[in-house]
């Protein structure tokens, strides 16, 4: 896999100054048009490398499949997937990748704002990656390791696999989505054309991370409807939805439940946006937990909340819509053990110490696993998602590449 380094970057390189921001206010599938320009980029590599079975649907879906090439019948169809798109969040317009080469441990600053930098001790993952390349944007946009750090991952395994048939292996079946960073990555995955039986996203942190557990999520829509009326005769008379929608933000704790104040299994209520006028207003919210339950007592905490600020304005209305997001995918992976089993057995033959973790997000796994393709999310190398200071290893996407190939080879052994 060391030899594939070059190509491995040279494709990371190319893939991050593609504009794929999707766009969580679009009613298109894809969200953005832009998505396409990667997908045919991914396409056309594939095609290159002499798979003959791949296309890109009109929801910008990118279906391949490498061929198996062993005599046995019974190998299941292993799954690979990445996310094309990179997050709302920050910019991801003219991107400009720089590599960090020999990376000694010192403090790295962002030549286009100098105000950004990234460093060690806050980022804590740098100090194992002395003498490694690493990979940041320029310091006005994010970068898009997130996910284009697993795109190259599983391209630079494709091309590893088509060089060498020596390594035996099944049918393998490639997924490239758009829209994941919007929660819609999987909205319109045609399953029987993907036809595999288990999967793996290539989407996480850490080297040798495999997390098997995610947040459960809720997206929550409050809208209110206040009274309009001329401001200079509003007396007894104006009803501001503005200032009611503002009231419920103001009750919400101050050191609890929000993603500034909480780490490891513990879920939040985060107000991710509010928009309109004094006479309606809309909050939309986030709701995170690993336990259902915990998720149900987050809502209805918030919906008293919105009901006692209510009780003021007898006026106004209210309109409080819950709506599925995704669950936690370690209650179906429990169920097919093998498939965690496998990727372990993998991460240890690249020489490394797996890490099982849960994932304080969520990933196109979370919802492939609850239609029927039960699917953990392995490390790409990923770090600072969504930020300017975003940025990767080299080597640890060229890991990531050798995990994908040695699950192949040892779902192969144990048919």
């Amino acid at each position: 896999m060391k030899n594939l380094k070059k190509s491995l970057t040279e494709r990371f390189l190319k893939y991050v100054q593609i504009d794929t921001q999707s766009d969580p206010f679009s009613e298109t599938h894809p969200s953005t048009n832009k998505q396409f320009e990667l997908a045919n980029v991914l396409v056309e590599e594939l095609k290159d490398l002499g798979i003959k079975d791949v296309e890109v649907d009109e929801f910008c879906y990118v279906y391949a499949t490498i061929n198996g090439n062993s005599e046995k019948k019974n190998i299941p169809k292993i799954m690979f997937c990445s996310h094309m798109d990179t997050a709302p969040d920050c910019s991801g317009t003219d991107v400009k990748p720089i590599i960090h080469e020999n990376y000694q441990g010192n403090d790295i600053t962002l030549p286009d704002d100098l105000n950004q930098v990234i460093k060690p001790s806050e980022h804590p993952d740098l100090k194992d990656q002395i003498g490694n390349d690493i990979i940041t944007a320029s310091g006005t946009t994010l970068l898009g390791a997130d996910n284009k750090a697993g795109l190259a991952a599983i391209m630079t395994a494709v091309e590893f696999l088509v060089k060498n048939p020596e390594i035996k292996h099944g049918d393998i079946k490639i997924l490239f989505t758009p829209d994941e960073e919007i929660g819609r990555g999987t909205d319109k995955i045609n399953l029987k054309k993907l036809d595999a039986d288990f999967g793996y996203t290539i989407d996480g942190e850490t080297l040798g991370s495999l997390e098997n557990e995610t947040f459960s999520a809720d997206g929550v829509e409050i809208t209110i409807h206040g009274v309009s009326a001329h401001p200079g005769f509003g007396k007894n008379k104006l009803v501001n939805a503005i200032k009611i929608a503002s009231e419920i933000i103001a009750e919400l704790p101050k050191d609890s439940l929000s993603p500034e104040t909480t780490e490891g299994k513990e879920g939040f209520i985060h107000p991710t946006d509010i928009k309109g006028g004094q006479e309606t207003c809309t909050l939309h919210f986030i709701i995170r937990d690993f336990d259902e339950k915990g998720l149900v007592e987050k809502e209805d905490f918030l919906k008293n909340i919105a009901e006692k600020v209510l009780k003021k304005y007898p006026e106004a209305k209210m309109e409080f819509v819950v709506k599925e997001q995704y669950r936690n995918m370690k209650v179906i992976l429990e169920q097919h053990p093998e498939v965690i089993e496998n990727a372990l057995e993998a991460i240890k033959r690249a020489g490394l110490n797996p890490k099982l973790q849960s994932i304080r997000g969520g990933t196109d796994g979370s919802r492939l696993s609850f239609m029927g393709l039960p699917c953990p999310n392995i490390f790409a190398g990923e770090h600072a998602f969504h930020s300017k200071l975003e940025w990767v290893s080299v080597q640890d996407m060229v890991k990531a590449a050798e995990v994908i190939v040695n699950i192949c080879e040892i779902f192969e052994e144990k048919a």
